[in-house]
């Protein structure tokens, strides 16, 4: 994990060597599994390290930034666990939610967190478009993050009824997000939010473009969003 320790000092986040441990096993069953089961399409060692690890750990100082300290965070369609078991690891206080729609992606991340023994980490398998009008959820986070689930429209619906007024949504997009950007603006305010900092990430060995847009969310979300499951992607708001 010496790419990893590397990348993450210049990010100004420290691993020890429990932590590069539990980064390695993350490593060795993330390869495992996905022999089994479509985790993700990237399995080399340097690869993981920075295009999932590092990748995921560009959200630390913003987080920290928030002075979250045990804050609720929830990462919405969590995947093979990018970026919120990652951030779990290095940011231990943070209470966190892991949300998954795919069952057998779900199962993977919690006998993960339970190997890696962390604590106060859920793992919900479920929509967003259902989970976010349950109240234990609606408007419950304070940051909710995302990576790589959908166009900003379409990723409003499904992570800006999470979050607490107050509080950000987080998403890590990449390439070129102009357009996509100017096609959220409507919907986002619809939702209750509203655009406030785009921040460039800059990560060796990662050629494309990447960003994190920062959504603050500034007044509740009206009840009917969430729309019904497939709706949001069939029908982005406008």
């Amino acid at each position: 994990m010496n790419r990893l320790a590397e990348g993450a000092a210049k990010l100004g986040v420290t691993l020890d060597s429990s932590k590069l441990e539990q980064f390695s096993i993350y490593y060795r069953d993330l390869v495992d599994w996905n022999s089994r089961i479509n985790l993700t399409a990237i399995t080399d060692s340097e690869e993981v390290q920075v295009k999932h690890f590092l990748d995921s750990l560009t959200l630390v100082s913003p987080i920290n930034a928030k002075q979250c300290h045990g804050c609720r965070i929830i990462d919405v369609g969590s995947g093979a666990g990018f970026p919120g078991i990652p951030l779990k690891i290095v940011l231990p206080d943070i209470n966190m939610t892991l949300l998954e729609a795919t069952t057998k992606k779900a199962l993977f991340i919690k006998q993960l967190f339970e190997k890696l023994k962390l604590k106060d980490i859920e793992v919900l398998n479920a929509r967003a478009e259902e989970a976010a009008q349950k109240p234990q959820y609606r408007e419950k986070f304070d940051i909710v993050v995302s990576r790589a689930v959908a166009e900003l429209a379409v990723l409003s619906e499904l992570t800006l009824p999470f979050c607490a007024i107050g509080g950000f949504v987080i998403a890590q997009k990449k390439g070129d997000i102009r357009v996509e950007m100017e096609q959220s603006v409507k919907a986002i305010e619809m939702l209750g939010g509203k655009l406030s900092i785009i921040e460039k990430v800059r990560l060796d060995g990662l050629e494309d473009e990447r960003y994190l847009v920062f959504i603050e969310k500034i007044s509740s979300t009206p009840q009917k969003y969430p729309r019904r499951p497939g709706m949001p992607e069939k029908r982005p708001l406008k």
